[in-house]
Protein backbone atom coordinates (compact mmCIF):
# COMPACT_ATOMS: atom_id res chain seq x y z
CA UNK A 1 0.00 0.00 0.00
CA UNK A 2 1.04 3.44 -0.37
CA UNK A 3 -0.24 6.85 1.20
CA UNK A 4 -0.12 10.07 -0.21
CA UNK A 5 -0.36 13.32 1.74
CA UNK A 6 -0.73 16.55 -0.17
CA UNK A 7 0.08 20.14 1.19
CA UNK A 8 0.21 23.78 0.27
CA UNK A 9 -3.31 24.62 -1.53
CA UNK A 10 -5.30 27.71 -0.39
CA UNK A 11 -6.29 30.82 -1.42
CA UNK A 12 -4.71 32.67 -4.36
CA UNK A 13 -4.92 36.28 -6.36
CA UNK A 14 -5.01 35.83 -10.18
CA UNK A 15 -1.74 36.28 -11.32
CA UNK A 16 -0.39 34.57 -7.92
CA UNK A 17 1.80 31.45 -7.71
CA UNK A 18 1.36 27.90 -5.09
CA UNK A 19 3.50 25.52 -4.79
CA UNK A 20 1.80 21.74 -3.90
CA UNK A 21 3.39 19.35 -2.53
CA UNK A 22 2.86 15.63 -2.41
CA UNK A 23 4.74 12.50 -0.08
CA UNK A 24 4.27 9.33 -0.47
CA UNK A 25 5.04 6.61 2.34
CA UNK A 26 4.45 2.88 2.58
CA UNK A 27 5.46 0.93 -0.29
CA UNK A 28 7.81 2.26 -2.89
CA UNK A 29 7.85 1.05 -5.88
CA UNK A 30 10.81 2.06 -8.35
CA UNK A 31 9.34 2.55 -11.77
CA UNK A 32 6.28 4.62 -10.43
CA UNK A 33 4.33 7.62 -12.35
CA UNK A 34 3.41 10.34 -9.89
CA UNK A 35 1.16 13.09 -11.02
CA UNK A 36 -1.47 15.98 -10.35
CA UNK A 37 -5.07 15.32 -11.50
CA UNK A 38 -7.64 18.17 -10.80
CA UNK A 39 -11.52 19.02 -10.49
CA UNK A 40 -13.35 21.43 -10.52
CA UNK A 41 -16.90 21.81 -8.99
CA UNK A 42 -19.27 19.79 -11.91
CA UNK A 43 -16.30 18.65 -13.76
CA UNK A 44 -14.50 15.53 -14.23
CA UNK A 45 -11.02 14.73 -12.94
CA UNK A 46 -8.65 16.14 -15.11
CA UNK A 47 -5.09 15.25 -15.87
CA UNK A 48 -2.61 18.83 -14.57
CA UNK A 49 0.73 17.32 -14.76
CA UNK A 50 2.87 14.06 -14.48
CA UNK A 51 6.31 12.54 -13.59
CA UNK A 52 7.93 9.38 -14.14
CA UNK A 53 10.75 7.84 -11.68
CA UNK A 54 13.19 9.13 -14.52
CA UNK A 55 11.88 12.31 -15.11
CA UNK A 56 9.88 12.60 -17.84
CA UNK A 57 6.58 15.11 -18.07
CA UNK A 58 3.47 15.49 -19.70
CA UNK A 59 1.33 18.85 -19.08
CA UNK A 60 -2.32 19.11 -19.41
CA UNK A 61 -2.65 22.13 -22.39
CA UNK A 62 -4.81 24.42 -20.35
CA UNK A 63 -1.45 24.62 -17.73
CA UNK A 64 1.36 24.19 -20.10
CA UNK A 65 3.74 26.99 -20.05
CA UNK A 66 2.59 27.98 -16.20
CA UNK A 67 2.91 25.05 -14.07
CA UNK A 68 6.13 22.92 -13.33
CA UNK A 69 6.59 19.31 -11.41
CA UNK A 70 9.13 17.98 -10.56
CA UNK A 71 9.96 15.54 -7.72
CA UNK A 72 13.08 14.52 -5.24
CA UNK A 73 13.07 10.79 -5.22
CA UNK A 74 15.37 10.49 -1.77
CA UNK A 75 11.78 12.45 -0.18
CA UNK A 76 9.35 10.26 -2.23
CA UNK A 77 8.10 13.92 -2.81
CA UNK A 78 6.48 15.10 -6.32
CA UNK A 79 6.44 18.79 -6.38
CA UNK A 80 3.89 21.49 -8.84
CA UNK A 81 5.00 25.19 -8.68
CA UNK A 82 1.69 26.23 -10.21
CA UNK A 83 2.32 30.21 -11.90
CA UNK A 84 0.38 32.83 -13.28
CA UNK A 85 -2.88 31.31 -11.79
CA UNK A 86 -6.31 31.80 -13.36
CA UNK A 87 -9.86 31.75 -11.76
CA UNK A 88 -10.09 28.96 -14.26
CA UNK A 89 -7.57 26.55 -11.90
CA UNK A 90 -9.59 26.45 -8.86
CA UNK A 91 -9.92 23.11 -8.01
CA UNK A 92 -9.14 20.75 -5.68
CA UNK A 93 -6.26 19.07 -6.61
CA UNK A 94 -5.37 15.58 -5.80
CA UNK A 95 -1.95 13.61 -5.88
CA UNK A 96 -1.56 9.98 -7.47
CA UNK A 97 0.62 7.23 -8.66
CA UNK A 98 0.91 4.63 -10.68
CA UNK A 99 2.55 1.52 -10.19
CA UNK A 100 2.88 -1.02 -12.35
CA UNK A 101 5.69 0.70 -14.66
CA UNK A 102 3.51 1.61 -17.68
CA UNK A 103 4.38 3.74 -20.34
CA UNK A 104 3.52 7.47 -19.42
CA UNK A 105 1.50 7.52 -22.73
CA UNK A 106 -0.85 5.15 -20.90
CA UNK A 107 -1.39 7.34 -18.47
CA UNK A 108 -3.14 10.62 -19.05
CA UNK A 109 -6.13 9.32 -17.73
CA UNK A 110 -7.71 9.32 -13.43
CA UNK A 111 -9.02 5.82 -14.31
CA UNK A 112 -5.26 4.63 -14.55
CA UNK A 113 -4.14 5.26 -11.15
CA UNK A 114 -3.52 2.94 -8.27
CA UNK A 115 -3.47 5.76 -5.10
CA UNK A 116 -4.79 8.55 -4.63
CA UNK A 117 -4.33 11.43 -2.00
CA UNK A 118 -7.09 13.04 -0.12
CA UNK A 119 -6.69 16.53 -2.03
CA UNK A 120 -6.24 20.01 -1.53
CA UNK A 121 -8.01 22.92 -2.48
CA UNK A 122 -6.82 25.70 -4.84
CA UNK A 123 -8.83 29.37 -4.80
CA UNK A 124 -7.77 31.70 -7.03
CA UNK A 125 -9.75 34.71 -6.72
CA UNK A 126 -9.29 37.97 -6.11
Amino acid sequence: QVQLVESGGGLVQPGGSLRLSCTASGRIFPNDVMGWFRQASGKQRELVAIITSGGVTTYGDSVRGRFTISRDSAKNTVYLQMNSLKPEDTAVYYCATEVSGRPIAALMTSGEYDYWGQGTQVTVSS
